[in-house]
């Protein structure tokens, strides 16, 4: 069939792999100009699970899963296209009796756990994972494929209750019992795998598949260090805890599993969460925004900011901004800020500074907190320009009494400041 051309846009080139299901082909895109894996149902294979394998694929999109990018059907035969994966399998990489290198066996196994994570947070379970099943692109990445017997969220699957499902090497008990596969049977699997990578052989062998099916319902897993006594002990000891036999054992999912091994896990942030994040941005956004003209008042509001500031300062406080629409009332979102507090010795100079300038203030504030109701504003001469922030050298700063209480600023300020950046 090779140099055969599927729908017209894939000319077929090598034949990488061929079983009962399926046959897969290296081809070429002759649109795009690439390299891709082609995959043909057999003649008398499962439609159902063909068709089941390219909606998983479709539905997930990480690093560590096999990207699908086409799917459709030529003279009668489904077809789906998939990424080229160049980098062999991870069963070639695993020899009988030897384990990997340990850098190599953590690394690989926290990209199989990424990628579980992925599916399962998206109500994906694949129930077959096995090193034929990990596949690796030309820069050694590891991705996760074959979703032929997946299940997708809580609908039905492609066979009924006390059927056997997925790899005898690597099926967890409760499939090997014909039970419902969950995220942790995902998670039976990479311990088994794990186990292998790090000793070089399964934890159970047998020479029929079906006693290899008992050994993983009914029996306990030996203990690693039983084949490997020096094998890093935090990857040991996850191989042994995902091998439990009872599911809530395990860690639940790929989720927990890139925790235990360190890596990143992927956000989970709900949607209700977003939708609120998204609100209080926007409406911070609304508030803070330039509006146009009034220069003036702008320029007042900003001194008054200023004035507010250094008065909280002098006495040592927290500032709190409440953010404001421009009719004064509150948006609903608060921002606040804690100062540091200030010594003591640091005082008079606060004040000396600010004493001049303090004295407008309730002007200020009584305008801007009435501003609503009365359409007339006072004079520009009465707001101090800005040059007049620092007092003259040879003005004598009022007396002590005539300064407004520390507590009396702030307050009516902050309302008016925060609404201009």
């Amino acid at each position: 069939m090779a140099e055969e051309t599927i729908a017209g846009r894939y000319r077929l080139v090598a034949l990488l792999g061929r079983g009962g299901m399926s046959e897969v082909w290296a081809a070429d895109d002759l649109e795009l100009g690439r390299r891709v894996a082609l995959k043909l149902l057999a003649p008398d294979a499962d439609r159902a699970r063909f068709d089941r394998e390219a909606r998983a694929a479709a539905s997930l999109a990480h690093p560590n899963i096999t990207q699908l990018y086409d799917y459709g059907e030529a003279e009668g035969r489904p077809y789906m296209v998939l990424e080229y994966l160049p980098g062999g399998s991870l069963e070639d990489r695993l020899e009988e009796g030897t384990p990997l290198p340990d850098a190599d066996a953590a690394h690989i196994a926290s990209e199989i756990a990424a990628g579980l994570a992925h599916a399962h947070a998206r109500g994906l379970v694949h129930r077959d994972l096995k090193p034929a099943n990990v596949l690796f692109d030309s820069e050694g990445r590891a991705k996760i494929a074959d979703f032929g017997i997946a299940r997708l969220g809580q609908g039905g699957t492609l066979t009924e209750a006390g059927t056997v499902l997925g790899t005898a090497a690597y099926i967890s008990p409760e499939q090997a019992g014909g039970q419902p596969a969950s995220p942790a049977s995902d998670v039976y699997s990479f311990g088994v795998l794990l186990f292998r990578m790090l000793t070089g052989r399964l934890p159970f062998e047998a020479e029929q598949p079906m006693d290899l099916v008992a050994l993983h319902r009914n029996e306990p897993p030996p203990p690693l260090e039983r084949f490997r006594s020096h094998a890093p002990p935090a990857l040991a000891a996850l191989a042994q805890a995902s091998l439990a036999k009872d599911p809530a054992e395990r860690p639940p999912d790929g989720r927990a599993l890139t925790a235990e091994l360190g890596a990143p896990a992927p956000p989970t942030a709900s949607a209700s969460t977003s939708a609120v994040v998204a609100q209080d941005t926007a409406a911070v956004t609304r508030v803070l925004r330039p509006q146009r003209g009034g220069g003036g008042r702008r320029s007042r509001r900003r001194l008054a900011i200023a004035l507010g500031t250094l008065a909280l300062l002098a006495a040592g406080g927290v500032a709190a901004v409440a953010v404001t629409r421009s009719d004064g009332t509150s948006s609903g979102a608060n921002v606040s800020t804690a100062l540091p507090a200030i010594p003591t010795r640091s005082l008079p100079k606060l004040t000396t500074t600010a004493a001049a300038p303090v004295a407008p203030a309730p002007t200020t504030t009584a305008a801007a907190t009435t501003r609503a109701k009365t359409p007339t504003r006072p004079p520009a001469t009465t707001a101090p320009p800005p040059t007049t922030v620092a007092p003259p050298p040879t003005t004598a700063p009022p007396p002590a009494t005539t300064e407004p209480p520390p507590t009396t600023a702030p307050a009516t300020t902050d309302t008016t400041a925060t609404a201009t950046p």
